[in-house]
């Protein structure tokens, strides 16, 4: 829930040094200023004293990725996210459907964004947030696509400019669907899988939407390394979308909605932690305490302390320490930073930790890892054209590691990155934090 007067002392405490500017991948992209976050800082400021929402600052702020790269850069600790979040909430609720109602929380003659989005904008807005949220409904489309995956229609059309020109965000996402989608997404994980050895913990796991439908081996390598190390794990079969997509977007609404549900959820389950194996559905998670301050009926509450039990899955093993054996994993490896693990949540070493002490992997460093793939949630369907250059970029830096295996800690990347190097007529094998783990404790090969 938005509040005025805070968001103008988290803006104060720019003092437009510029230290953001290089760390910014839209910068990097076009140099212009108000594509910086000191330059949307400014726009929001304006905003707050009172001017209308353009088109034009609207544009900047949805051209935003989020990766909060500058909130690692900035020496004077200036809370990014929560600016950037307002002001997607302001241009989402001018531009949206109920467009010129103002945002609760902003200036109320801030005016509309020059009316509702494009025709053709709104439709693809809408196509997204009712579907990926909804694992059920993203099961379903699995079924023509893996008939079009075997019948090699997926890559004709992409490679085609048909669909670009029915929807860029069509387009886009033809490229970026993963190959081989199966059913095993349809075989949900038990309810509740015992630890192996003495009890250390008991956790819920958060499934996740794009992860349980397209990357079920990564929930269930989770799992079995959460077990492995001591942990009872409770694995809720009410759980819906955490409400990352929305939060991150300006649907404040539907965030809160969902973030309500999944409180309720995990409550029920008894958990001392909910572990999260997706880096933006933990970064979101962790945000609900602020996402719902002010809530009446004890939701301000419950949410804090919902937020205060969420953790990252590398965060969470790197606490807990390791008892399961490590079998060696004779592999080279670059290791992806996802920006809502490493600029968001601030974890960085604990992967790295883990991964170091597995037998027999070497461990390489991406260049620039700090800079965004270009993935940022769903930006890469609405913004498709800044995030092919930005998934080039990423691409050229991880194939110049020479590594054969890419491991990241969000679904996201891992599509995005993978549909960058396919681009470039190259393949690496993609693998979850998780899964590497997991295939060291059992002592198999990986992805096997």
């Amino acid at each position: 829930m938005q509040d005025e007067n805070a968001l103008r002392e988290v803006a104060k405490d720019c003092v437009h040094c510029g230290f953001c500017l290089p760390a910014c991948p839209t910068y990097q992209l076009w140099a212009e200023e108000m594509d910086s976050p000191r330059g949307r800082i400014y726009l929001v400021n304006q905003i707050l004293d009172g001017a209308s929402l353009s088109a034009t600052a609207a544009e900047h702020f949805d051209r935003c990725l989020g990766c909060m790269a500058c909130m690692t850069a900035c020496p004077s600790g200036v809370q990014y996210d929560q600016l950037i979040e307002a002001a997607r909430v302001w241009t989402e609720e001018a531009r949206g459907p109920a467009a010129g109602a103002p945002a609760a929380g902003a200036p109320a003659d801030r005016g509309p964004a020059n009316g509702k989005r494009p025709a053709r904008d709104r439709i693809a807005r809408a196509a997204i947030f009712s579907l990926f949220p909804y694992p059920k409904r993203l099961r379903a489309m699995t079924a023509p696509l893996r008939v079009a995956q075997r019948a090699g229609l997926d890559r004709r059309l992409a490679r085609s400019s048909l669909p670009d020109r029915v929807s860029p965000v069509l387009g886009a996402a033809l490229r970026l669907a993963p190959p081989g989608v199966s059913a095993a997404a349809a075989r949900p994980l038990p309810g509740r899988v015992p630890a192996l050895g003495t009890r250390r913990a008991v956790v819920g796991m958060l499934t996740g939407c794009v992860q349980s439908v397209f990357f079920p081996r990564v929930n269930a390598a989770t799992a079995r390394v959460l077990a492995a190390e001591g942990c009872d794990v409770i694995i809720p079969r009410g759980q819906g979308c955490c409400g990352a997509l929305s939060l991150h977007s300006g649907r404040e609404a539907e965030a809160s909605a969902f973030a309500r549900r999944t409180i309720a959820t995990f409550e029920q389950a008894g958990v001392d932690a909910v572990v999260v194996n997706s880096a933006g559905c933990g970064s979101a998670m962790k945000e609900y305490e602020r996402l719902l301050r002010g809530a009446d009926g004890g939701w301000a509450e419950r949410a804090a302390e919902m937020s205060g039990k969420v953790k990252d899955l590398a965060e969470f093993l790197a606490g807990l320490g390791p008892t399961a054996p490590r079998h060696p994993l004779p592999v080279t490896a670059a290791y992806h930073d996802a920006c809502h693990l490493a600029h968001a949540q601030r974890i960085t070493r604990q992967p790295r930790d883990l991964l170091r002490a597995i037998p027999g992997l070497t461990l390489i460093e991406v260049p620039d890892a700090g800079t965004c793939c270009g993935s940022a949630g769903v930006y890469n369907l609405l913004q498709p054209a800044a995030a092919s250059e930005l998934g080039a970029r990423k691409a050229e830096s991880v194939q110049s590691t020479g590594a054969p295996l890419l491991i990241s800690a969000n679904p996201g990347c891992s599509l995005q990155i993978a549909s960058a190097l396919a681009e470039r007529g190259q393949s690496i094998a993609v693998a979850h934090t998780a899964e590497v783990l997991d295939a060291s404790i059992r002592g198999r090969p990986l992805l096997d």
